[in-house]
């Protein structure tokens, strides 16, 4: 027999195809709603970084159908090794310990696959519309008013902001985002090649000076990531690619290890993603009709590993929140925040710590991070420092989702 959708006429209009958008949707449909994705990009975003995924992001995942995806693009590494001058090893560790702390349910991979992988969930049962944003909004006693840069003006139901550290709803919604980021005094860069050599198959490597690192990991296709992470005084970025360049070619220019060969690759590129570390924090992730999810409202930050995950539950949970309301906006974006406000607090805490050890600013600093790294050789010590940050306490509630059997499958067995 046919399912009746439970929410025929609700419309939400989701900004942004990174993680938290295409999760959102996903489940918004599940349960009745229907979602519009709004992306500006004129396609979904390529390169980027790598991330490490496990916890509830990977059950959610699950829950989708997509662990067999997953898997087949992403990576099993087996070592985190820094490196001296010369490419000799200087400490380092396994990554066992998190495939046991886990149960074997934790995967590396690239942001821009994950969101691959997460859109396809929903092509051909979500409008979506690329090469666009959100400029205006108008909320109303019975929906919002919205203006699409080259789409026109349409109405909607909610409107969800899930456009990341950068997120134009933000903006428009709460306010400019210096009043809710905080920098970390940090900057990243990335970047991949192909036909990089050596190539050092699922290890990660790590070079380190006092106030910059930079790390190399070999992907598939003969491809390799760059990440570059650095100390930066001023809040202020390049503006261009080419300014960004300069920028590197000046903090790196005479550091040792792979830096000149890496720096001559990076002249080849023209896909070099380049921002602050920055979090943010908000007092309330909602206001009216309008919300916000995943890094838009509660950015950890990108080296806190796990930015992507917290995006999906956030998805999750808001999207089983306005089911659990019967559309019911208020109590729905009030119980969403209930839910995650006291976890997603201490995992900011945590990756604020964590920052500062991927490019101590310091000699004694980084000798401190390597003697660090060197004890997780100890055997239980590893489980018993790293066991604080991978398992997670938040449980995922129980939501209806009516409509799941309509959606592609592989989701509906494991929901």
């Amino acid at each position: 027999m046919p399912h009746t959708p439970q929410f025929p006429d609700k419309t939400v209009l989701i900004s942004g195809a990174g993680i938290a958008g295409p999760t959102l949707a996903f489940w918004l449909r599940a349960a009745g709603f229907r979602p519009t994705l709004v992306e500006r990009a004129p396609e979904l975003r390529s390169g980027g970084y790598v991330i490490d995924f496990w916890g509830l992001g990977y059950d959610i995942a699950e829950r989708m159908g997509l662990i067999t995806e997953i898997n087949r693009a992403g990576y099993h590494v087996q070592e985190l090794r820094i490196v001296d001058d010369r490419g000799q090893r200087v400490t380092g560790f396994g990554t066992k310990v998190f495939s046991e702390l886990t149960g074997d349910r934790y995967v590396t991979l690239r942001r821009s696959d994950l969101s691959r992988l997460l859109f396809e969930k929903i092509r051909g049962t979500t409008e979506v519309i690329f090469d666009s944003e959100i400029v205006k909004l108008e909320q109303q006693s019975d929906g919002v008013q919205v203006r699409l840069k080259h789409a026109g003006e349409r109405r909607f139901d909610l409107v969800i902001g899930a456009d990341g550290l950068h997120s134009g709803v933000r903006g428009l919604a709460f306010g400019p985002q210096h009043q809710f980021e905080k920098h970390l005094g940090y900057v990243v860069a990335a970047f991949e090649v192909r036909g990089y050599r050596p190539r050092d198959e699922d290890i990660y490597l790590m070079y380190g000076t006092p106030g910059r690192m930079l790390g190399r990991f070999t992907l598939h296709d003969d491809r390799t990531l760059f990440l570059f992470v650095f100390a930066a005084k001023s809040n202020s970025l390049p503006g261009t690619l080419d300014l960004q360049k300069a920028m590197l070619r000046k903090t790196y220019g005479e550091a040792k290890w792979e830096c000149p060969q890496v720096l001559q690759r990076l002249e080849e590129t023209d896909e070099l993603y380049f921002d602050r570390v920055s979090q943010i924090r908000m007092e309330h992730w909602s206001r009216g009709r309008v919300a916000l999810a995943g890094d838009a409202a509660f950015c950890v930050s990108l080296l806190a590993g796990q930015g992507s995950a917290l995006a999906m539950i956030s998805a999750y949970v808001l999207a089983g929140e306005l089911a659990g309301a019967d559309g019911r906006h208020e109590e729905a974006f009030s119980n969403y925040e209930a839910r995650l406000r006291n976890y997603i607090h201490g995992k900011q805490q945590g990756a604020e710590r964590f920052a500062s050890a991927f490019a101590p600013r310091t000699a004694a600093g980084l000798w401190f991070r390597n003697q660090v790294i060197r004890a997780f050789a100890i055997p239980g010590l590893a489980r018993l420092v790293a066991g604080r940050d991978i398992v997670d306490t938040l449980q995922l509630p129980d939501y209806r989702w009516p409509l799941l059997q309509e959606l592609p499958s592989g989701a509906r067995a494991l929901a």
